[in-house]
């Protein structure tokens, strides 16, 4: 693997990067002099990727980084690029208020049924006294007040909290859920919000409940039958996370039944566009300029950071590390297993050469780890290279 190139004050030069799909151009315009946008993919050391599947790609050996322009990273490979040393981020919060604003809409939609409304105006559209038919046909599209009512927020991420915060705001008694609530998102979380340590709390006694978590195993149609069951009847369901966190034939069972009163999905597939009482949204959630705009603006900082300085932010492969600016003569970044003496044998090897080492840290994440070094003389490629041989190191990256 090549050094990387240097420039004579130190920093890094002619850095390419590949837009798998359109970037706002809010985070292109950050870029320095340093980068160049490349239509080249096997040349590129940064990818920026909103929805591109990334599976089938052949990675390149030369490829650093990778910057997800959303949340959601369903279409990145993350432990073959973790086991390459390529760091993925992503934009956590970048776009949640665009999917908060939706999840609200969905919740209105589902309480009143403006929809059936607004079809039945386009199928009279002809009628010249519609005026007068209006006021008689307008009870079959009476509907329910959201104020008063009780809300579930299952996940009380960027996203979740800010449903939360916004549907207490609206008058709605409001219940969340997140055994993993961060220090941040419980200090955004209104003082309304009543944090509840048992999910099924939310299935039982809310009115509607709004699902935010992220899909893994452990979540993976969680909204099952089960769990359906033990709902109150005419529960409205609100999924803008993602689409296998419901268990669908179950889901139809509930709508078909009058179990659930309405699921709002922005996820629609062959199964749910079919069902009975469904308001499916065509993936609008972050749909929005704003959006868009607040995602490639993260998603360039994240990747330049890293570039310049090794510092990780936001990062779903590899651990947060943050040493700032390096003021000293060199940087080193190493990314390895996560294994016992792995730091003892890369600390080992600079002061064998006689490399002293100013500052170090190092981090790890389950299988992975990344120690980020600051040297008080820059290494030699024969350096680099002895780091390069220790068993378990995945990459060697001189930052500066």
């Amino acid at each position: 693997m090549p050094l990387s190139i240097m420039c004579e004050s130190g920093g890094m030069k002619g850095m390419k990067l590949h837009c798998l799909n359109p970037i706002s151009k809010f985070g292109l315009d950050l870029l320095t002099d340093q980068y160049e946008i490349t239509d080249n993919v096997q040349e590129a050391e940064g990818y920026l990727v909103r929805s591109a599947s990334m599976h089938e790609m052949e990675l390149p050996e030369k490829l650093l980084a990778v910057a997800r322009a959303g949340a959601g990273v369903n279409n990145i490979p993350l432990d073959k690029c973790a086991q390459e040393g390529i760091v993925v981020f992503n934009t956590p919060g970048a776009n949640a208020n665009g999917v908060k604003e939706l999840v609200i809409a969905g919740m209105l939609l589902a309480a009143r049924d403006v929809v059936g409304g607004i079809e039945w105006c386009k199928a009279n559209q002809d009628d010249e006294n519609i005026s007068k038919s209006v006021e008689k046909s307008k009870k079959a599209f009476a509907g329910y007040e959201i104020k008063g009512k009780k809300l579930g927020v299952i996940g009380l991420g960027a996203i979740g909290a800010q449903v939360a915060n916004a549907a207490s705001a609206l008058g709605m008694e409001v219940y969340g859920y997140d055994p993993f609530i961060s220090v941040n998102a419980a200090w955004m979380l209104s003082r309304a919000v009543k944090h509840i340590t048992s999910v099924d709390t939310i299935y039982q006694e809310c009115d509607y409940i709004s699902v935010h978590v992220p899909l893994m195993d452990a979540t993976k149609k969680m909204i099952n039958k089960d769990v359906l069951a033990s709902m109150k009847d005419g529960v409205v369901v609100l999924n803008f996370a993602r689409d296998l966190l419901v268990d669908d034939e179950a889901m139809a069972e509930a709508l078909e039944s009058g179990k659930v009163r309405r699921y709002v999905t922005d996820f629609p597939n062959p199964n749910s566009v079919k069902m009975k009482n469904v308001i499916a949204i065509p993936h609008l959630g972050a749909s929005t300029e704003e959006s868009e705009d607040n995602c490639a603006v993260m998603a360039v900082q994240e990747m330049m950071d890293y570039l310049e300085n090794g510092n990780i932010k936001n990062s779903v492969n590899y651990p947060t590390c943050d040493m700032g600016v390096c003021r000293m003569a060199s940087r080193v970044a190493v990314m390895h297993d996560n294994v016992p003496n792995m730091i003892g044998q890369v600390t080992g090897t600079f002061a064998a050469q006689g490399i002293n080492i100013s500052d170090m840290t190092n981090k790890s994440r389950d299988k992975v780890a990344y120690t980020l070094l600051d040297l008080e003389t820059a290494p030699t490629r024969e350096t680099i290279e002895k780091l390069r041989a220790i068993k378990g190191v995945l990459r060697v990256r001189v930052v500066k």
